[in-house]
């Protein structure tokens, strides 16, 4: 009986004991149900401004939209509208005569977009050296610091269309042994010779730009002034300058066109000699439209890094 009253009371104990749990996690689980959420709740002017921020974004967006179609219709309408509509509609956008100059000006592009590729390397370099040897300090590299200063005096304040007529038409009359005559290299040297002087100030700008406080950090840190310049201020320099190395590239883009007047067949000389046999200046429209549709990526990137590297440098980051 002693052993049997026991076992009873042991089982009866471990009853209580599983009720007890089960009643605790009840109101454990009955207590979350019933606890209020911690997150945030916005209040009801937030929500109110939210609201309005949302309505006057469409109604800005519709206001948008309707303004350009108005302008767009109303150009249309002056433009079509003109007395002398169908005669330039017939001289600037006949069909045929796009038709005919699209595959040959897209031949000739493939000469401008080597001219970009291979130019835009030798500007940046021939660029950086100008710039480091305008920065160079000491008396000894004076004269390197005038002749530097004066190639960029000279070259910016000359038209590039000069520099061009100067360099294509000039260099082959000289008749110099080992010297080429071929036009696309010779506007190439004209293009590099200008740009570069462009782009020299532009990494001078770049390299005045970063405190002196980074070289004289370097130098304490047992780097000459050749290391410093090299591992420490050119790399910061160079970052800093992105923006406007882009838009000199896509300007440059725009300016390879123009080594057509040494007779070089590019994208502007294909259309000139179709625009010269037909006497219809379609084929003109037609390269300016390639040119612009190459163009427009090239600036929608230089818009793109522009605007990651002013995210950057407003959040505190290195740029």
């Amino acid at each position: 009986m002693t052993v049997t009253k026991d076992e009873s009371g042991r089982e009866g104990a471990d009853d209580e004991d599983n009720v007890d749990n089960a009643d605790g996690e009840d109101d454990m689980s009955g207590g979350d149900k019933g606890a209020p959420d911690d997150g945030y709740v916005p209040s009801q002017r937030r929500l109110e401004r939210e609201r309005y921020k949302r309505t006057r974004a469409r109604r800005a967006t519709a206001i948008a939209a309707l303004s350009t179609l108005v302008t767009g219709a109303v150009l249309y309408l002056v433009v079509v509208g003109a007395p002398g509509w169908p005669r330039t509609k017939e001289t600037f956008f006949d069909g045929q005569y796009a038709r005919e100059a699209f595959p040959k000006v897209l031949e000739g592009l493939w000469l401008n977009v080597r001219l970009l590729l291979i130019c835009g390397v030798a500007v940046l370099v021939l660029g950086m050296l100008i710039a480091v040897a305008r920065t160079l300090r000491g008396p000894v590299f004076f004269p390197l610091r005038v002749l530097a200063a004066a190639y960029t005096d000279f070259f910016r304040g000359l038209p590039l269309i000069i520099n061009l007529m100067i360099v294509v038409l000039g260099v082959p009359a000289l008749r110099l042994q080992g010297v080429t005559v071929d036009p696309v290299l010779l506007g190439g040297t004209a293009l590099t010779l200008t740009y570069s002087a462009y782009v020299a100030e532009v990494f001078r700008a770049g390299i005045e730009s970063v405190h002196p406080s980074q070289r004289a950090a370097a130098r304490s840190l047992g780097l000459n002034n050749r290391q410093a310049l090299r591992f420490v201020v050119l790399p910061q320099a160079v970052r800093r300058q992105v923006p406007p190395l882009l838009n000199d590239l896509v300007s440059l883009q725009k300016d390879t066109g123009l080594v057509s007047i040494g007779g070089a067949i590019d994208a502007v000389r294909a259309a000139d000699i179709i625009v010269g046999r037909s006497l219809n200046y379609t084929p003109y429209i037609v390269a300016g439209l390639v040119f612009v549709a190459l163009t427009i990526p090239m600036t929608r990137f230089t818009d793109w890094v522009t605007a990651r590297m002013d995210r950057q440098r407003a959040q505190g980051g290195t740029t």
